[in-house]
């Protein structure tokens, strides 16, 4: 029998290791972006209203106990469960995933999942976030002492090689990390100060939450846990839906939300349901969603830097499954979903990334509604029938692909929740290098951000993941790239009369910026001139 490429790297000695890897890389995908992401699934909680009538789980459900909107099935819920919804231990075994694979997790990207996050107990919330980063800490102290991989140390962790699913080599990882998760615990804070020069550094953390969980008084709070991202459950721009779907909040709480926590400095990811039932029940037209899809894109009190798309889904032991039983609601097909999102393809604006298409819930758990996981390739495939070409950012990344054209920076600007967005990216070959959001807000919601002070939302660099410190020869990151973007953004806000730059930068990333001439200052990093 030929060994598999993870075979061969976990039998590879010390000398040989880092020869090889490149070569038996597994899932490049999951870094192509420049980030591992770490799904972190909270223990199951009530959502703070009750049930819209389309969400399925939460504590007591037909699935039992889930978090909230989900049914036990998904890879991330279930990984959850075997953890005991740690923290702690899901983040060790996801490290331990990716560098199994080849890959190098130093930059990682943490979204907390399982409900509305600010409305759980604060103690919670704040042991959930300082147990995240000392399991990076801790990672990175017992298996890159000094930065360098330490091999043996991480084979006789992990009990490597060994069988997946072993349940005795399982109770003993087990046992390991929840001895050291008790040694030497220490306040989330003094964590976060840790990480800003640890080896897997968090570099970007994203908490869940509803529109009226998610205003200043949120915002504030999860600035505090180094959140630098918020996905919105907006749903709809509809209050008609909203009303019909129970969902407990009106269009604008969305937008007071979205406004807020713009000025605040987040990146937004609104969830968007094509799909709804309307205030009769029965399914919305396509219409009225792409009347939503195209209202979140024209309307300056919406504008999203990142959207998840979920059609709406019929799930076991909801109002909605009595209502498709009765012949009253009809779910979207696959069909119908995919095009809609291919018409509302035609007017995605190349400063928003489609992060998701479809919930991640095996087929074999839905009562009825979109019947196939691939629902992505097949909205390719319409796409390229119908020859519309999307143009927002996960389209255009440059992931591994070579370019022949001398990079130039590219500048667009647009009005958001009554405030100046400015997209400035790094493109060659029609794809992006790099971008930088920034923006002029409309009021002052910090003491740090003052009147004359600019923000810069968000800074990613595309390309394969390197090793922080790595030269990046073949990839696009640690190139420069960044650094010049900042600069731009720099020069930008003098030209505009702005004396000072707010940075809502990741705990992982704050050294970084120091490089560049910034401080800490509160929750942000920020330069003056």
């Amino acid at each position: 029998r030929i060994p598999t490429d993870i075979e061969v790297l976990l039998h590879a000695g010390k000398e040989e290791l880092e020869s090889i890897k490149p070569y038996l890389q597994t899932k490049p995908a999951r870094t192509g972006s420049g980030v591992a992401v770490i799904a972190t699934m909270t223990a199951p909680f009530p959502c703070p209203h009750g049930s819209c009538t389309y969400c399925p789980g939460g504590p007591g459900s037909t699935f039992g106990d889930t978090p909230k909107s989900y049914t036990g099935k998904e890879p991330s819920t279930m990984r959850g469960q075997r953890h005991d919804y740690d923290p702690y231990r899901i983040i060790f075994n996801r490290l331990e995933q990716y560098i199994i694979m080849g890959q190098n997790p130093d930059k990682v990207e943490q979204i907390i999942m399982g409900g509305t996050f600010p409305s759980f107990p604060k103690a919670y919330q704040e042991e959930f976030i300082m147990y995240s980063f000392k399991a990076y800490n801790d990672f990175s102290r017992l298996f890159f002492p000094g930065g360098a991989f330490d091999l043996d140390a991480f084979k006789a962790f992990f009990v490597l090689p060994g069988t997946v699913g072993d349940p005795r080599r399982a109770k003993k990882i087990k046992e390991k990390a929840l001895r050291l998760k008790q040694e030497n615990v220490r306040s989330l804070a003094e964590e976060q100060r840790t990480n800003e020069t640890a080896t897997i550094r968090c570099v970007g953390l994203t908490i869940e939450t509803r529109p009226d969980w998610g205003r200043k008084e949120h915002g504030l709070e999860m600035l505090r846990y180094g959140a630098t991202r918020v996905e919105l459950g907006v749903q709809t721009t509809d209050d008609d839906v909203l009303r019909a779907v129970h969902r407990d909040h009106t269009t604008a709480d969305t937008k007071k939300s979205i406004a807020e926590l713009r000025d605040l400095g987040f990146k937004l990811n609104f969830h968007i349901m094509p799909g709804l039932a309307g205030k009769d029940g029965r399914r919305i037209t396509k219409e009225q969603d792409l009347t939503a899809l195209k209202e979140i894109f024209t309307s300056p009190d919406y504008k999203p830097d990142m959207l998840k798309l979920y059609p709406c889904m019929v799930m076991p032991d909801t109002t909605l499954e009595q209502d498709y039983k009765k012949g009253i609601f009809k779910p979207l097909s696959a069909k119908e979903a995919a095009d809609i999102i291919v018409d509302m393809k035609r007017f995605v604006p190349e400063w928003c990334r489609i992060m998701r298409i479809q919930r991640d819930i095996p087929t074999n758990v839905i009562t009825a509604g979109v019947e196939r996981t691939n629902l992505r390739q097949q909205i390719q495939e319409l796409a390229q029938q119908r020859n519309v070409r999307c143009r927002c950012i996960r389209c255009r990344e440059i992931r591994k692909t070579a370019i022949t054209e001398q990079p130039t920076t590219e500048m667009r600007e647009y009005e958001a929740s009554k405030g100046k967005e400015y997209f400035i990216s790094m493109e060659a070959d029609d794809k992006l290098l790099g971008f930088l959001r920034l923006r002029f807000p409309q009021r002052s919601l910090h003491p740090v951000i003052t009147n004359d002070a600019a923000l810069i939302r968000e800074l990613h660099v595309y390309g394969q993941a390197v090793m922080i410190g790595a030269d990046g020869t073949k990839a696009v990151q640690h190139r420069g790239v960044g650094k010049q973007l900042v600069g731009r953004a720099e020069a930008l806000a003098q030209q505009h009369g702005k004396r000072k730059m707010v940075v809502i930068s990741g705990v992982g990333v704050r050294d970084y910026y120091r490089k560049l001439g910034y401080e800490r200052e509160g929750p942000y990093m920020t330069r003056q001139w």
